[in-house]
């Protein structure tokens, strides 16, 4: 048991790994909903704590089962992002399968994540589907709520319930977010940023997050709350940026930089060409094209400077949903310079020597995210491979346009 400290409400909360599980009457959908993987950020954990209590004192009929969970708890205590690592950068195949083989006295944020996997890992086994992770987050610039989504045809039908603009492709650029692990495990997955760290008003659009979520993933019916004032006020705040993003540049932080952002961006806002937007190492960072600057960076521990971002068509997402429904890609290795790079063929490995008419965005229509291998090679990975449709068959929101 810890206590977390919440700057916006002036209050403490005393919480442990679990910080609430309700089990439904029936079966249904189940819920895992992360607060606090960074310590720094505790408005999801406090508005987890008050829905779960408000549902049972209300006696709010429930089908399924809900969860709530706590992320880096030595951190929300001590109120800093974490420790040593990011818990939100640890969760790569090659540190999964070597959690058995560190002590959480090395590493208390690697002792953090070893916990919480074998709490998911417990979950999956005593619960039925279909399930649904969502990850609460908030951030240190102000700006409009949000969604995070790796762009998976589950994921984007399901978000696409929400009046919220929605963020693609940023698992891209980070190395071992816990909602990329969860996605390749093949579940519904996704973050919502809802404002400012201490902000009162992130802690509200969690509380109207979490509610539309259980209604969305029909856990509970949306006649058992005051769904309307929840929905408007995500919707409210959101209305200039109803839009789907996807992120094409960032600025990486290297653990020997010093950085600072120009003061004054807030998240969505428009940049222009040539524009300074930070300093790094005493030299100043231009934008190289027009755009939208997301989440710069206000506070002392992270790695990522900023990211820019650019609004995707509607026509763009139709296409690539009818592409990827038809397995498009299985005759992109018939071309010179593409191969598959896996006996799954779930991995594409492309020479941009030869392959110089393939662009990222193309890969990304057909589901792919891609890394840099080298100079002249991508390696690109299926994100719809793994997905369990089939466990989602049965859903309302599944027949949704993507």
């Amino acid at each position: 048991m810890i206590k977390v400290y919440s700057k916006a409400l002036n209050k403490t909360l005393e919480v442990k790994r679990l910080i609430g599980h309700i089990k439904g009457s029936e079966e249904g959908p189940t819920l895992i909903f992360f607060g606090g993987i960074h310590g720094n950020e505790p408005s999801g954990v406090f508005a987890l704590h008050k829905v779960l209590t408000e549902l049972q004192e209300q006696n709010i009929s429930i089908l399924g089962s809900i969860y709530a969970i706590s992320g880096n708890l030595w951190a929300l205590e001590k109120g800093k992002r974490y420790d040593k690592q990011d818990l939100n950068r640890l969760w790569t195949a090659k540190s999964i399968k070597s959690l058995t083989e560190v002590s959480p006295k090395d590493n208390r944020d690697i002792g953090q994540q070893k916990d919480i996997y074998n709490t998911i890992l417990k979950i999956l086994e005593i619960e039925n589907g279909p399930f649904y992770f969502m990850d609460l987050h908030s951030t240190s610039s102000k700006t409009v709520p949000f969604l995070t989504v790796n762009d998976s045809l589950l994921n984007r039908k399901f978000t696409m319930q929400y009046p919220l603009p929605m963020i693609l492709g940023i698992e891209e650029y980070l190395e071992g977010p816990l909602l990329s692990y969860i996605n390749e495990l093949g579940y519904v997955s996704f973050g919502f940023e809802a404002g400012q760290h201490d902000d009162i008003a992130s802690i509200q659009n969690h509380i109207s997050f979490i509610y539309l979520t259980l209604v969305f993933a029909g856990s509970i019916a949306k006649t058992d709350i005051n769904y309307e004032y929840y929905h408007l006020g995500l919707s409210t705040n959101s209305l200039d940026y109803k839009h789907v993003y996807e992120i094409y540049a960032r600025h990486k932080i290297h653990n020997a930089d010093t950085f600072t952002m120009e003061p004054g961006f807030m998240n969505f806002q428009k940049i222009e060409k040539n524009q300074v937007l930070a300093t790094s190492n005493g030299k100043p960072i231009i934008s190289h094209k027009h755009g939208k600057i997301f989440m710069p960076l206000y506070q002392k521990q992270g790695n990522d400077g900023f990211f820019v971002i650019k609004r995707t068509s509607r026509f763009f997402l139709t296409l690539s949903a009818i592409l990827r429904n038809i397995n498009f890609d299985r005759v992109l290795p018939l071309l010179p310079g593409v191969r598959w790079g896996s006996d799954k063929k779930d991995v594409l490995t492309v020479n941009l020597k030869i392959a110089r008419f393939f662009t990222r965005q193309f890969f990304h229509l057909l589901g792919y995210r891609s890394k840099q291998i080298d100079k002249n090679h991508l390696s690109l990975k299926n994100r719809e491979t793994a997905s369990k449709t089939k466990e989602y068959q049965y859903t309302r929101w599944i027949k949704n346009k993507a």
